[in-house]
C-alpha cells in the first residue's frame, strides 16, 4: 500500500529500517503547537496551546499574516454560519466546508481545522471532502491575477494540506485522497521551486507515516500469532511450558511496570484521533445512501488496544491460577500488587485497571485460602483509587493530578499520562450519543463537536509522549506473547488449585473436565 502510495504521489519511498516493534515511532515534531494567542471562535477551549497543530511554513514562503489565525466574523464569512457570543455554534455542512479553506486574506482558526477534519467524518467521506477542498481552492487561484493569487494563496493551500496530512495521515490510505492531494500539490508545485519543494517535503513526510503504521501493523499480526501458537503448545504439553512464569523473566515490580508504560505509549502512538469518531459513526440523517465508514474497518488501532488491556488482564489472572502452591499463587498475587502501584505512581492508568481487572476474574478472586495468605491492604488502596462509584471520581481526581504533573513537569517521566482507556471511550461515546450532530433546520452541530475536539485533544497530548525507560526486549517480549488463559481455562486452574465449593462450581468443572 505504501509503495503504491508512493508511486501516486510520486515521492521516493522511505527505507523500510528497523521494525516497528518498540523502535519505530511517529516524530512528536510533527504534532508541535507553538505558542500563540487565544482565537475567538476557541471559546469553549482552556487554551488553543491544547489543540494539535502543525508548526508554520518557514518565512522564505513569507506567511506570517496568515498565521495570526486571521478571524472572519459572520457578516465577512460564508453565509449559512451562526455564531454565540463569538463562537461558532452550528452552520450547513457547505459553509462549514467553506470556511475550511484558505483565501487571499483568510486562513482558518487552527481549533477550526481540527475540530472539523475531526467531526465531519460524520457527513462527509474524507475523500470527499477531500475533493470539495481541491475544487475551492483551485476556484480561489482563478479569481483575478492568477500570478498574483497564487503566490499568496499557495502557501496558506500549502500549510492547510500539512495540518491535515500530519494529524489525520490515516485518511491518505484511501487512494481516492492520494489522488485528489496530487491534483491540488501539482497545480501549487508547478513551476515554482520553492512551493515544489514544500510539497515534496510534505508528501515524504506523509509516506513515512503511512509506512510506519503499515510495518505496527504488520508486527502486530506477527505477535498475535506467536502468543496463539505458544497457547496452542502450553494445551498440549502443559507440565513443560508451566515452569516459565512472569516471576522467572523479572522479579521487579518497577521494572515490569516500566516495561508496560513501554507497550502503552507504543500502542497509543497510533491511534489516530479520528478513530474515536469513527468508532461510533452511524448513519447520517441527511444520508439517503449509508454510513460513511460502513464499508471499511476503520478504528483497528484503536481496537488493537483495547483487546490489549483483555490480554493484560487475562495474562495476570494465568499467571494467578497456573502455579500448584498455594505459596507460589499467593506471591505472584503480592508481586502484581506491586506492579499495579508502580504503574500507578508512573500515571499509566490503563496497565493499572488491566491488572486489577484480571485479579478481580472469577476464578482468581474464588482462590480463598490464596488470598488468605496474601496482605492485601496496597491492593485496597489500589481498588479504592480505581473505584467505579461517583462516576470514577477517584480515578478522575488521580487523572488531573496527573495530568497538571505533566504541564509542569521537569522530566520526561512526570510527563506520562495514560488513561484508563475504557472510560476513555466511553465518555466519548456518551458524548456523541448525549447530543444530536445536527439541529432541527439542519444544520451540524458544532458546538458539540468543539467539546468532542476538546477531549480527542487531551488523548493527543498523551499520545506524544516518549517513553523515557530503558527497554528489556525480553519482559517485553513475554509480556506480549506469553500464554493467557480463556475464561473457561482459567476456571479449569482455579478449580484444580483449590476444588470446588458448592454443587454450582462441581457441576462447571465436570463439565470444564469433559471438554
Amino acid at each position: 500500500m505504501a509503495k503504491f502510495l508512493a508511486e501516486l504521489l510520486g515521492c521516493t519511498l522511505p527505507d523500510k529500517g528497523t521494525p516497528p516493534l518498540f523502535e519505530v515511532r511517529i516524530s512528536s515534531s510533527s504534532l508541535k503547537t507553538p505558542g500563540t494567542s487565544r482565537r475567538k471562535n476557541a471559546g469553549l477551549f482552556v487554551s488553543k496551546d491544547n489543540m494539535p497543530q502543525t508548526p508554520p511554513f518557514t518565512g522564505q514562503l513569507n506567511t506570517g499574516g496568515y498565521n495570526k489565525n486571521l478571524y472572519q466574523s459572520k457578516e465577512e464569512g460564508y453565509p449559512g454560519l451562526f455564531y454565540h457570543d463569538n463562537n461558532l455554534v452550528s452552520g450547513s455542512l457547505e459553509a462549514l466546508i467553506h470556511h475550511l479553506v484558505p483565501t487571499v486574506d483568510y486562513y482558518p482558526d487552527r481549533t477550526y481545522i481540527f475540530t472539523f477534519l475531526l467531526s465531519s467524518r460524520l457527513f462527509i467521506h474524507p475523500y470527499e471532502l477531500m475533493s470539495k477542498v481541491c475544487h475551492l481552492c483551485m476556484e480561489q487561484q482563478r479569481l483575478g491575477d492568477p500570478q498574483m493569487r497564487v503566490r499568496k494563496i499557495a502557501p496558506k493551500i500549502l500549510q492547510l494540506l500539512t495540518e491535515w496530512t500530519e494529524t489525520f495521515a490515516y485518511d491518505f490510505r484511501d487512494e481516492r485522497m492520494m489522488r485528489s492531494l496530487k491534483e491540488l500539490t501539482h497545480r501549487l508545485a508547478n513551476g515554482d521551486e520553492v512551493y515544489r519543494k514544500a510539497v515534496g517535503q510534505m508528501s515524504q513526510g506523509l509516506i513515512r507515516r503511512l509506512t510506519v503504521l503499515s510495518q505496527y501493523e504488520e508486527a502486530l499480526v506477527k505477535i498475535n500469532a506467536t502468543a496463539s501458537e505458544r497457547l496452542t503448545a502450553l494445551k498440549a504439553k502443559p507440565q513443560a511450558a508451566i515452569q516459565r512464569d512472569m516471576l522467572s523473566i523479572c522479579n521487579d515490580p518497577f521494572t515490569v511496570a516500566q516495561q508496560l508504560t513501554h507497550i502503552e505509549l507504543e500502542r497509543l502512538s497510533y491511534i489516530g484521533p479520528e478513530e474515536f469518531v469513527q468508532a461510533f459513526v452511524q448513519k447520517d440523517p441527511l444520508d439517503n445512501d449509508r454510513s460513511c465508514f460502513s464499508d471499511h474497518k476503520k478504528a483497528s488501532n484503536l481496537e488493537a488496544y483495547v483487546e490489549w488491556f483483555n490480554r493484560l488482564s487475562y495474562l495476570v489472572a494465568t499467571e494467578i491460577c497456573m502455579p500448584v502452591k498455594k505459596k507460589h499463587r499467593a506471591r505472584v498475587i503480592e508481586f502484581f500488587i506491586d506492579v499495579a502501584r508502580e504503574c500507578f505512581n508512573i500515571g499509566n492508568f490503563n496497565s493499572l485497571m488491566a491488572i486489577i481487572s484480571g485479579m478481580n476474574m472469577s476464578p482468581v478472586s474464588r482462590l480463598k485460602k490464596t488470598w488468605s495468605k496474601v496482605k492485601t491492604a496496597k491492593f485496597d488502596i489500589l481498588e479504592h483509587q480505581m473505584d467505579p462509584s461517583s462516576n470514577f471520581y477517584n480515578y478522575r481526581t488521580a487523572l488531573r493530578g496527573a495530568t497538571q504533573r505533566s504541564i509542569t513537569a521537569n522530566s520526561s517521566r512526570e510527563k506520562i499520562v495514560i488513561p484508563f482507556f475504557s472510560l476513555l471511550i466511553k465518555d466519548i461515546y456518551f458524548l456523541n450519543e448525549g447530543c444530536a450532530n445536527r439541529l432541527q433546520n439542519g444544520h451540524v452541530n458544532f458546538e458539540k463537536f468543539w467539546e468532542l475536539a476538546k477531549q480527542v485533544s487531551k488523548f493527543m497530548t498523551w499520545k506524544k509522549v516518549e517513553c523515557p525507560f530503558e527497554k528489556d526486549r525480553k519482559i517485553l517480549q513475554y509480556l506480549l506473547t506469553a500464554p493467557a488463559f480463556t475464561e473457561d481455562a482459567l476456571y479449569l486452574a482455579s478449580y484444580e488449585s483449590e476444588g470446588p465449593e458448592n454443587n454450582m462450581e462441581k457441576d462447571r468443572w465436570k463439565s470444564l473436565r469433559c471438554v
